[in-house]
């Protein structure tokens, strides 16, 4: 999911968050195990995935001590659930669905749906929408992202599985960008629908290695998704439907008109070497009722973070940098391993920290709330 690299470990930070001016940090809730990703139900309840094939709720600032699920997952290295999001009509159909790697009838990444009844799932109400084909490569680049469109259909970021060759075929889902119906029908004006078989009649985009995260602007459809590297760039890439984003061909910028450039790359290690993996990755565009706004001038913002360095960033994307190491200013720095980003129903941005590093078998892990508290009004480039 992260890192081709599985012997990386990290140790807890203890370095103190800076931030950008005006805004605070608190912790919104602890105590959760190897989470994974996390998204808002429109009542402001917070679901959190765990590696280890749980799902957790988080009320107001409570960690909820009943689980809202347990699936028995492969939690080998990057596999287990990767990914989470609720249904656009959850407050009355009370739809979740998960990303989770399946152990039978082999092992093999999995969309499920459940109906929840309170803040638990009815195990009997599982529906599986998607099975992916059995994982033959390595243990990680499995994607698993998963969120709606503003067309409302479900979209699903898929490693290519550390098989590189199969993020060009399209004959097979992996190293892709899906796009579903709810229920799991696939709708015929996909890209590919007419040339293909099977899932891979759900291929939306392809061309990438690891999408573990992404984000949608609901406003404009705009589609940025996050694509983990493998020896130099790590990309964020505009994603368009049938596009073509070059992996293995190509990483990071590029001339070659068969591909589509990322809109941003950024170097490994900072401009030098050493692992990194982008993360996170939300749209802030402010709304009537937010009850803590950002400023006017973070309106339009992509958010996104590094893992490995512990920091966010963000740029408006009217003006992308081509490359932000040097350009975009950091919103937040000295985060202990974060893994995702959202924006809250109050309009503060949310980040989920595994604290300890992504393989590490402890992690008093966190969700981390910043919310604008100040006076004066900042922008994303007064954070160096």
């Amino acid at each position: 999911m992260i890192r081709r690299t599985f012997v990386e470990r990290l140790e807890t930070r203890t370095l103190l968050t800076v931030l950008a001016q005006g805004f605070s940090e608190e912790t919104l809730a602890s105590g959760l195990n190897r989470p994974t990703a996390m998204q808002f139900a429109p009542d402001g309840r917070l679901f959190v995935a765990e590696q280890d094939g749980d799902v957790r709720v988080i009320k107001g600032s409570t960690l909820v001590s009943t689980h809202v699920l347990d699936v028995p997952v492969d939690n080998a290295v990057e596999r287990g659930i990767v990914g989470i999001v609720v249904d656009p009509n959850f407050s009355t159909n009370h739809w979740l669905y998960i990303y989770w790697t399946a152990k039978t009838p082999t092992t093999h990444n999995r969309v499920s749906r459940f109906t929840l009844n309170g803040d638990v799932a009815d195990p009997a109400s599982r529906v599986d929408l998607l099975d992916l084909p059995t994982l033959t490569g390595s243990q990680g680049h499995n994607g698993g992202a998963m969120h709606f469109g503003p067309d409302g259909k479900l979209y699903i970021a898929v490693g290519e599985n550390g098989i590189a060759t199969l993020a060009q075929e399209l004959s097979n889902p992996f190293g892709k960008i899906l796009r579903i119906n709810a229920d799991g029908s696939i709708p015929t004006d996909n890209p590919f629908y007419n040339q293909t078989t099977g899932t891979a009649r759900a291929i939306w985009a392809y061309g990438l290695r690891n999408p573990f995260t992404f984000g949608f602007q609901q406003s404009s459809g705009k589609l940025y998704v996050n694509d983990v590297g493998q020896d130099t760039w790590e990309e964020i890439d505009d994603v368009v439907k049938g596009g073509n984003y070059g992996w293995p061909i190509k990483e990071g910028p590029s001339n070659d008109p068969k591909y589509i450039a990322p809109v941003a790359y950024f170097q490994h290690g900072e401009g030098g070497s050493g692992p990194t993996a982008i993360v996170g990755g939300t749209f802030y565009n402010a709304k009537s009722s937010f009850t803590h706004p950002f400023p006017a001038s973070y309106d339009n913002t992509y958010f996104y973070a590094e893992a490995v360095r512990g920091y966010v960033k963000g740029f408006d994307i009217d003006h992308p940098p081509a490359n932000p190491t040097n350009t975009a200013p950091r919103f937040a720095q000295n985060i202990p391993y974060p893994v995702d980003l959202d924006i809250g129903p109050d309009g503060s941005l949310y980040v989920l920290s595994r604290v300890t590093g992504y393989f590490s078998a402890t992690s008093p892990a966190r969700v981390m709330k910043y919310t604008f508290t100040g006076t004066d009004v900042p922008s994303i480039g007064v954070q160096p």
